[in-house]
């Protein structure tokens, strides 16, 4: 009897779909990407936006990453990728891209941390810039490990 090799599309994992999504590396790091890049947001925010140029771009980048990935981890929860290759090179794309621009956005946004310490508010604008620097990083580092994940699955 000869065996039969199976199909090189069968070797491929599927992408996932529904709630399987929040269980499947590097697919569960889009809630945290969401939520962390949120935070950077909000307490740019809260600051009144004391440096606009800098804090500018760090809202433009938190807010447009945030909402582009909420479209597509609804992508995903409800299986529009249809399982295809393409989905993850997109997928790739996008948060490598997202992660320069987060890399960017979270050093702008330190700058704008240690311009603050001896500002006019200084206490609670400098507490709240410090908070928003952390969570760019930490954000930063999702979109990289996000990113790298998809390229080595």
């Amino acid at each position: 009897m000869a065996s039969v090799c199976p199909p090189a599309a069968s070797t491929q994992p599927a992408l996932p779909s529904g709630p399987a999504v929040f269980k499947t590396v590097p697919y569960a790091f889009m809630l945290p990407e969401i939520l962390c890049g949120t935070w950077v947001w909000i307490l740019v925010a809260a600051t009144s936006v004391s440096f606009p140029l800098l804090q500018g771009w760090v809202m433009y980048v938190s807010l447009s990453s945030c909402l582009v990935s909420l479209l597509l981890l609804l992508c995903y929860l409800f299986g529009l990728h249809k399982n295809s290759e393409n989905w993850k090179v997109l997928d790739s794309l996008y948060h490598g891209t997202t992660a320069i621009l987060y890399m960017s956005a979270a050093v702008l946004q330190a700058n704008a941390t240690i311009l603050s310490e001896f500002g006019p508010n200084s206490p609670l604008y400098y507490q709240l810039n410090c908070a928003a620097s952390f969570f760019a990083f930490i954000t930063t580092l999702l979109y990289i490990l996000h990113a790298f994940s998809i390229y080595y699955q």
